[in-house]
């Protein structure tokens, strides 16, 4: 009994002195005021009101001055014939009939066609340069007007070397065409040969 007596009053006396100590600190705390952070400054920007746009005025554009007229003088040209490179003579042509004039029955002259102009052909530059020299063999006809038409080439040598030099000459070859009882005629079946030799350009 005394064991138990002696143990409660020591148990008091330490919750006592417990509490006691609890209300000691309770009484010693500080409690620290926290400083409030500084305040934010708002600043307010008037925006300012847009500007009305500039007009502009459009710059009339002046159309440019024209150029002087010019002057257009009027000449006529002096048709000359002009002499080829070539200085060989022209070969005769071959007609059927050897007859170059006919009295007809109404005292009107028939006549065969002849030659009033005969051009020269051209050299080729690269036969001159390498010194080909050759021949071209030619048919063709003579229209009412006297034009040389329907040209072929009959042969060549050497072959196509001269053929288109040959038929350029001859095509701007001039005739008095073939005449019937005073009428201008088609005539056919001229041959000719246009020669080209070196000797011929010295």
């Amino acid at each position: 009994m005394k064991k138990i007596i002696s143990v409660f009053s020591i148990a008091s006396v330490t919750t006592f002195g417990l509490f006691a100590f609890m209300a000691f600190l309770i009484s010693n705390d500080q409690v620290g005021i926290i400083e409030g952070l500084p305040p934010v400054v708002v600043e307010v920007i008037e925006i300012p009101e847009d500007s009305k746009p500039e007009v502009i005025p459009r710059k009339t554009l002046q159309p440019p001055v024209p150029p002087p007229v010019m002057v257009v003088s009027k000449t006529t040209p002096e048709v000359t014939e002009v002499n080829s490179e070539i200085g060989y003579v022209p070969p005769e042509i071959s007609i059927k009939s050897s007859t170059t004039e006919v009295i007809s029955m109404n005292n009107q002259r028939d006549t065969e066609a002849r030659p009033i102009v005969r051009v020269n052909p051209k050299y080729p530059m690269d036969a001159l340069r390498n010194g080909i020299q050759g021949w071209v063999r030619l048919a063709f006809d003579i229209s009412d007007i006297g034009e040389v038409i329907n040209v072929k080439v009959l042969d060549s040598e050497p072959k196509r070397v001269f053929d288109k030099a040959a038929k350029q000459a001859l095509k701007k070859w001039k005739y008095r065409a073939k005449s019937v009882n005073g009428t201008r005629t088609k005539q056919g079946n001229f041959t000719v040969q246009l020669d080209f030799n070196m000797d011929q350009q010295i």
